[in-house]
């Protein structure tokens, strides 16, 4: 027995060393330099000035073709298999020519807008599928503002898979999964790269998400190590389809063969106090401003629970883990639950079906496509408008809340140059339940409020423009009506993360309990405190809520029909994820 544990032990470890992707560098030492912020601004403003708001949106909103769109999506299938482990060398076929093409696109319309978008490959050394070298594709817009340098990504990725996850050679055309969110990032990099805004804007298309989100996680290392200021990330992964398929991840659309083509979910971790939320919010609130009065097909934008579908995950996830903002767009209706191997599996998605569409009159033209083009186009404009606005817009406040007689006072302290401001309170959803302007002073009492409520409240700086900053992140409320301050709980790092320790657990390796053990330094007030369990792959196997009252706080773990592997352990704090450890499940 401790001969076989040493042996598993050995071996698993060498496995966790295998897992980490080393040696990540960019091939462009330009992009680099733009992307880390070192940069003459001036050197890339374009001769023709484009900053006027609503300019940049309409502009956005006419150059989006969902022409331009279907064409990307035709020569991504022409590569045939896009799996992360496929060929590298040929011309036509595989991910090499793939990422090839890629490039070649991002540097074309850098070349058609005064060599202003620079592009690279993020190249690192992983084992995935027994090839050990890998590439993303990225490129860069360069901002205005290096003083206060950070980027928006917008990114999606490229590989694609058939129902082995790892088979090189099966036709894996991926369109829906992930052709469409691919061919949006590369779309946005052809209408955005005329425009000048004052953040960077980072277009990236990844690979390895298949295997285990490899590729984002690569990229986002590289921009925590290197200490890249990442103001927002937008993942698109499944945004061209809108017909449901017979299975769905939850939460499902319904019935098989149901069509929605005018609504966008958007995914974010947390629930309360979640930054990730307060930007979802934000790219919904531009959308509202900016785009739906004037769209010919108006669009409904749901702001999901949890961070992505159940027992599924995307390349938003890594960056999210680092404690940036991140989100993901999916589509409404998805054709599949992405599990070939579950049963009688007929979907489209992780299959050889994942293909443009079919000809149904044998004329040798696809005439039924599986994609909507205008839909795909719509969901570009969103994400093209709400990056813009994000890049122009003015920079947060920080504020201060005291309770008083006939509600709550809010206290703009920093960034006080503005006229406007806007106060978001929510309840019990995810969206607004109800958002303020406030005028030409920066105390502002927030009406209708009731005594002994819970809100949780955030605030934006408004320019003349009109322009929203990102909102602040939350603060929990409890209005009582004193005229006194209250006590204040905005879930941050800061106030807990430094206050709470996540110990190995132990014994580790384990074969039939282990215990969790959480250190408090300092008493504080928390809604909600838990152990996340995951595989290797974020997938969440368990969850078992913790007691934090004490300084002290342990919990006896049984794990239920876990497989020998190694899984991760975090501590989540009123949907904060605040620590996260590894553990090994042995038998």
């Amino acid at each position: 027995m401790i001969m076989k544990l040493t042996i598993l032990t050995a071996s698993i470890f060498l496995w966790v060393n295998a897992f980490a992707q080393t040696n990540i560098i960019s091939t462009n030492s330009i992009a680099e330099d733009i992307l880390l912020g070192n940069y003459t601004p001036n050197d890339y403003e374009p001769s023709q000035l484009i900053t006027n708001p609503k300019e940049i949106a309409n502009g956005i909103m006419g150059d989006v073709s969902p022409d331009s769109l279907k064409s990307y999506l035709v020569k991504l299938g022409s590569f045939y298999n896009r799996n992360t482990g496929s060929d590298t060398s040929s011309s036509s076929i595989g991910i090499g020519a793939a990422r090839r093409w890629v490039y070649s696109k991002f540097k074309q319309f850098g070349d058609q807008n005064e060599s202003r978008l620079l592009p690279s490959y993020l190249q690192f050394d992983k084992t995935i599928c027994n090839v050990n070298q890998h590439r993303n594709i990225f490129a860069v817009l360069p901002g205005s503002d290096v003083n206060n340098h950070e980027v928006i990504i917008v990114e999606a990725h490229m590989d694609s898979r058939c129902e082995d996850g790892c088979d090189s050679l099966c036709q894996a055309e991926g369109i829906d999964d992930n052709g469409t969110g691919t061919a949006l990032v590369i779309e946005l990099s052809r209408v955005m790269s005329k425009y000048y805004l004052k953040n960077t804007v980072v277009f990236l298309v990844t690979i390895g998400e298949e295997q285990g989100l490899h590729g984002a996680d690569a990229f986002a290392d590289y921009c925590y190590s290197n200490g890249v200021g990442v103001k927002a990330v937008l993942n698109n992964d499944i945004v061209g389809g809108i017909t449901c398929g017979e299975t769905s991840s939850p939460p499902s659309c319904s019935p098989e063969g149901h069509v929605d083509s005018t609504q966008l979910r958007i995914f974010s971790n947390g629930k309360i106090y979640s930054i990730n939320k307060g930007l979802a919010r934000f790219m919904k609130m531009q959308y509202q401003h900016e785009v739906e009065h004037k769209a010919k097909v108006p669009m409904t934008i749901s702001l999901m629970d949890g961070e992505d579908r159940e027992g599924r995950g995307g390349d938003h996830i890594p960056f999210g883990n680092l404690g940036y903002r991140a989100i993901r767009f999916t589509s409404a209706n998805e054709h599949g639950n992405g599990n070939p191997s579950g049963g009688a599996y007929k979907d489209r998605q992780h299959s050889t079906r994942d293909v443009l569409g079919i000809d149904t009159d044998n004329d040798g033209v696809i005439d039924s496509f599986f994609v909507d083009f205008n839909y795909l186009k719509r969901n570009t404009v969103i994400n093209g408008v709400g990056i813009a606005m994000a890049a122009i817009g003015p920079k947060m406040p920080d504020v201060d809340f005291i309770n008083s007689t006939n509600g709550i006072t809010v206290d703009i302290l920093t960034e006080t140059q503005y006229m406007k401001y806007k106060v978001g309170i929510r309840t019990d959803k995810n969206d607004f339940d109800v958002v303020y302007t406030f005028r030409d002073a920066l105390s502002h009492n927030i009406p209708s409020i009731e005594i002994d409520s819970t809100y949780y409240i955030s605030i934006a700086s408004v320019d003349s423009d009109g322009i929203e900053s990102l909102f602040t992140k939350e603060k929990r409320f409890v209005a009582d009506g004193t005229g006194s301050t209250t006590y204040i709980f905005d879930g941050s790092m800061n106030k807990i993360g430094h206050n709470v320790s996540l110990l190995q657990n132990r014994p580790n390796p384990y074969n039939q309990s282990t215990t969790f053990e959480v250190i408090v330094n300092e008493p504080f007030y928390y809604d909600e405190a838990y152990i996340e369990i995951t595989d290797v792959l974020g997938k969440i196997v368990d969850r078992v809520d913790i007691d934090l009252s004490q300084t002290n706080n342990s919990l006896e773990y049984f794990p239920l029909n876990f497989q020998p592997a190694i899984y991760n352990f975090g501590l989540i704090i009123n949907s904060q994820l605040i620590r996260t450890n590894r553990m090994v499940f042995s038998k």
